[in-house]
């Protein structure tokens, strides 16, 4: 146990000790700034590797748990701690980091050592928010993801950058006031209830069910609102087109593959654990803007000229299905969201970088610009059609487990009560095979009218880097799901059945 907590410790701090390393190098020395980089983060990834044996998978509690108090009067402290959920998302973050640094190092050219900084300090805080176990901790990290993001995109993405930076910070800034506002709100609760304020996420989950039902509505909703942003779910949505279409590729990696999930992770840590009588209560409302995002954002992918927002609008859509999972309140739909969270990271990183891999050579994301691809860059075409089945849910591969699941636990919950739920997000499923089968067919098959395609370049090593150890991990979860959902299976119970116990006793309690 101690050397767990000794793991998470290092894992949360390497990259910020990585970060301050770096802003000792000289700006000239270029290279030197970029290895040093990425050695802090395969040095983290592989210290993450060292949560797996210490981990107990069957266990109820909060593992490698540290507390240390901060401000004695408010409850609040550096508490964090993992259990099977956000072990994923943590090893998903070290997994990917590294990857989206090899997709900067050519295309990065200018200020090379505030983007590497950037990034590090980016892993940092999304570490921080995935273990933390402390509400002022996470709004602390929550907020310290907004400054490197909106900085990555503003300063090196493309023509409308600055647009989509300010529009992406307005968004985020928005919900993190409320959710503020709720985290403080429920400090006072737990002094109403004879606990005293505290900041202790652990106390909390005794604390909030028991707030009056009308306050405790507004309560889930403010949490709620920050999350759905992030995830982020139709009607806030507007800002993740912008956001990835001007994000450098690196900047598009990380916002697909991780930024997104810390919304989701949200929802089930803080809505489904703290409010429990609420969740149910919104369940089919909120899957009904589930269902929406998933067609909305099939359908508005379809027509779309850019590759980058084509893949932009899939993530509307690939991440209504984690919403409607989480939603559904049946192990199957929240075990389902949680490896959905992973499999999108793996499957649209892996297609933002064959996205980039085809603007560094040609300059342009017009999919009319493009045809036959897949004969002068007959490697590429073949990584690049592994990601694509991955995305569109093709058996054997890592997202058809995710979107069976949160289908058949939408299907089976006795909280929706309804098959149209699933019924209609199948729906999704379909219109993202039109949508990707398309792309492909236009860029690999079809016509290479353009002399500039004539003599396109295939793989190099750097970019095998990139892309082989995500399509490894897209067939390893699509044959041996079990060996990852393992992980996540107690704590996903943990929370539903803690969702049955309440609301199914509270219902009796009222029932003459």
């Amino acid at each position: 146990m101690r050397m767990g907590v000794t793991a998470l410790l290092l894992t949360l701090f390497a990259p910020l000790i990585g970060a301050a390393a770096v802003l000792f190098i000289g700006r000239n020395q270029e290279r030197a700034i970029r290895v040093v980089t990425l050695l802090f983060s395969l040095c983290t990834l592989g210290i993450s590797a060292l949560l797996l044996p210490e981990f107990n998978s069957a266990s109820h509690q909060m593992q490698f748990v540290v507390d240390v108090p901060w401000i004695a009067a408010l409850d609040t402290g550096f508490r964090i701690g993992l259990d099977g959920t956000n072990l994923l998302m943590v090893l998903l973050t070290t997994f990917i980091m590294p990857i989206a640094l090899l997709a900067g190092w050519k295309g990065i050219t200018q200020r090379v050592k505030e983007f590497n900084v950037l990034m590090l300090m980016l892993q940092f805080a999304m570490t921080g928010v995935f273990v933390a176990l402390d509400t002022f901790l996470f709004y602390v990290f929550w907020e310290l993801i907004l400054i490197p993001m909106a900085l990555i995109i503003g300063i090196w993405g493309g023509t409308e950058r600055i647009y989509a930076s300010v529009k992406f910070f307005i968004y985020t800034l928005v919900g993190s006031l409320l959710m503020l506002i709720a985290i403080i709100w429920l400090g006072f609760a737990a002094e109403a209830q004879g606990i005293g304020f505290t900041a202790d996420l652990l106390k909390l989950r005794s604390v909030a069910p028991n707030i009056p039902s009308n306050i405790q509505f507004w309560l889930f909703l403010a949490f709620a609102l920050s999350f759905f942003i992030k995830v982020p779910l139709f009607p806030v949505h507007t800002w993740l087109p912008d956001a990835h279409t001007q994000a450098p590729t690196a900047g598009s990696v990380v916002l697909a593959s991780l930024l997104l999930k810390l919304g989701a992770y949200g929802l089930i840590r803080f809505n489904l654990e703290l409010f429990p009588q609420t969740s149910v209560a919104l369940a089919g409302a909120l899957s009904v803007l589930a269902v929406v995002g998933i067609i909305y954002g099939a359908l508005v992918a379809m027509v779309q000229t850019d590759m980058k927002r084509l893949i932009a609008y899939s993530s509307v859509s690939h991440m209504g299905f984690v919403v409607l999972g989480i939603f559904s309140l049946t192990v199957e739909g929240v075990q389902g969201a949680v490896i959905q969270m992973v499999n999108h990271g793996i499957t649209t990183g892996a297609l933002f970088i064959c996205i980039g891999v085809l603007y560094e050579r040609r300059h342009t994301r017009e999919i009319a610009d493009y045809g036959g691809v897949t004969s002068v860059m007959p490697r590429f075409a073949v990584l690049f059609t592994i990601a694509m089945f991955g995305s569109i849910g093709l058996p054997g591969l890592n997202g058809f487990v995710g979107e069976y699941l949160t289908l058949l636990g939408s299907f089976r919950s006795p909280f929706l009560n309804n098959w149209a739920y699933a019924i209609a997000a199948t729906s999704g499923v379909i219109f993202a095979a039109c949508y990707l089968l398309w792309l492909f067919k236009r860029l690999m098959y079809g016509k290479n009218n353009n002399p500039a395609n004539h003599h396109l370049r295939d793989l190099t090593r750097l970019e095998y880097w990139q892309l082989v150890p995500l399509t490894i991990v897209m067939i390893w979860i699509g044959m041996a799901p079990r060996t990852v959902m393992s992980y996540a299976e107690q704590s996903v119970r943990n929370v539903v059945q803690n969702i049955e116990n309440i609301t199914f006793t509270r219902t009796a309690h009222n029932q003459p």
